[in-house]
């Protein structure tokens, strides 16, 4: 094989690859969970904090996640705020996460009948109790679709924490493709490393929705 690929091109790829692992996962997880928490209070909460989570979900969706590792990075220096690189890229792109994963947790919020609501309260259940209890499960199977996509998008956008010094699969590569001028195989290599990582994504949540199959639900079960 090519020395190219043995000795430069797939060791500083195979680094990027551990770093986007170490960037993903927390960024998903924690981008879920936000994204649960979001969502509960636009729709449960007053209509103050509605109006403050309309806004967080209306400026993350709306400044492009490019601008704020910027400002994440670059900008809260100014203020006394020190953030490593890796740092930044995870709350980044947790925070951008987490107001699209709201959207889809809001719209399967709305999608649980009142009449359940009701039922809860006639048996005697608080509010956060049939919040907790009786509509964020239904609701998770529901949003699941919408949320593990948003995983499928983080792994790709991932690829932005180069800019801010955060090297990953695409800073590794370009690093490499910078030094020997190869930019066609080394991010053809790249490439073929993110279609993996997706495709692994894919399947996990494939499996987690089935697992959480219930008859007649919508969680379909292939």
């Amino acid at each position: 094989m090519d020395p190219f690929y043995t000795e430069q091109l797939l060791p500083a790829v195979n680094r990027g690859l551990l770093m986007s692992v170490v960037l993903i996962v927390p960024s998903a997880i924690m981008g879920q969970l936000l994204g649960i928490a979001i969502g509960c209070c636009r729709v449960f909460g007053n209509k103050m904090v509605q109006k403050l989570m309309n806004f967080y979900t209306s400026l993350f969706r709306g400044v492009p996640l490019m601008v704020q590792l910027f400002i994440l990075y670059y900008g809260l220096p100014k203020i006394g705020i020190y953030l490593e690189p890796a740092e930044a890229a995870i709350l980044g792109f947790t925070l951008c996460s987490g107001a699209y994963n709201s959207e889809y947790v809001r719209g399967a919020l709305l999608s649980i009948r009142e009449g359940q609501l009701k039922a809860a309260a006639a048996l005697g259940m608080s509010k956060l109790q049939t919040v907790l209890w009786i509509v964020v499960p239904q609701a998770f199977r529901r949003a699941l679709p919408g949320c593990g996509n948003e995983v499928i998008y983080l792994i790709k956008y991932s690829s932005l924490a180069y800019i801010i010094t955060c090297i990953e699969l695409t800073g590794e590569a370009r690093g490499v493709a910078a030094q020997t001028f190869r930019f066609t195989e080394a991010f053809m290599v790249v490439g073929a490393y993110y279609l993996f990582l997706v495709t692994i994504a894919g399947w996990l949540l494939k499996k987690f929705e089935q697992r959480l199959y219930i008859p007649g639900f919508g969680v379909l079960k292939n």
